[in-house]
């Protein structure tokens, strides 16, 4: 029993039942094999969001649906609105 114990927390790809026949370690294997489907899946939506980023940033379009001010490259933008917004801005500064 304790060898069954052993085997079982080391995790080994056959585990044996009562009488020392393998049995393949179908859970482990499923375990392991939706554990890596679900990383796969997760790389590759960050992988398509970075694309996608990278794809509208090299047509000129807008990443924050026109919200200028929370805007991450909204300094380095040149879309019109964005052109507007900092000049508005800079009025609104200079008025001051």
């Amino acid at each position: 029993m304790k060898e069954l114990l052993c085997r079982a927390s080391l995790g080994s790809q056959t585990r044996r039942i009562a009488f020392g026949d393998p049995v393949p370690a179908r859970r482990l294997f499923m375990g392991r094999l939706l554990r890596n489907a679900s990383l796969a899946v997760i790389g590759l939506a960050g992988g398509a969001a970075v694309v996608k980023r990278r794809r509208l940033l090299r047509e000129g379009k807008c990443l924050s649906q026109g919200i200028c001010r929370a805007c991450e490259v909204f300094d380095d933008c040149g879309l019109p609105r964005a052109l507007s917004t900092r000049s508005v801005l800079a009025r609104i500064r200079d008025a001051k």
